[in-house]
């Protein structure tokens, strides 16, 4: 399904790649540690999707969104039961962006905030929509009409 593969900054590589097994269901599958016993990089599975976790290096220009104060991208993962996910999420510490609910264009969907600033998407493809009734309702939910 996907052709990227993701890394992502956060501000502790060991807690966050606990976190992202407990709340989202990855699993580990590889690890570099430095000499000093410090993390470089911790390698995940979630589905299909390699994603990498690492420590902030602000020298090297890689912050993590809390340092920031700000994330500019949500990664969406589709599951099999969104309630249930979400339930796991915010058990494991997540906070609410936007509460699950049935989204227009056919998907249960929610946002969260990561403990480390991330924002993710949980979907839950639930009807398919005519592309005419999601322009027509995405026209009226962004200009009020």
């Amino acid at each position: 399904m996907t052709h990227v593969a993701i890394h992502l900054v956060v501000t502790d590589a060991d807690q966050a790649a606990a976190w992202y097994t407990e709340a989202l269901g990855a699993r580990e599958t590889s690890r570099l540690t430095l000499p000093d016993g410090t993390t470089l990089t911790v390698e995940l599975r979630l589905g299909d999707t390699t994603l990498a976790v690492a420590g902030e290096m602000p020298g090297r220009g890689m912050r993590a969104p809390l340092g920031l104060g700000a994330t500019s991208a949500a990664l969406h993962v589709p599951v099999a039961d969104v309630d249930a996910a979400w339930e796991r999420a915010m058990a494991a510490g997540a906070e609410v962006f936007e509460p699950v609910h049935d989204a227009f264009w056919g998907d249960r969907t929610g946002q969260l905030l990561d403990p480390y600033g991330h924002r993710w998407a949980l979907n839950q493809h639930v009807r398919d929509v005519p592309a005419d009734e999601i322009a027509r309702r995405a026209a009226e939910l962004l200009t009020g009409a």
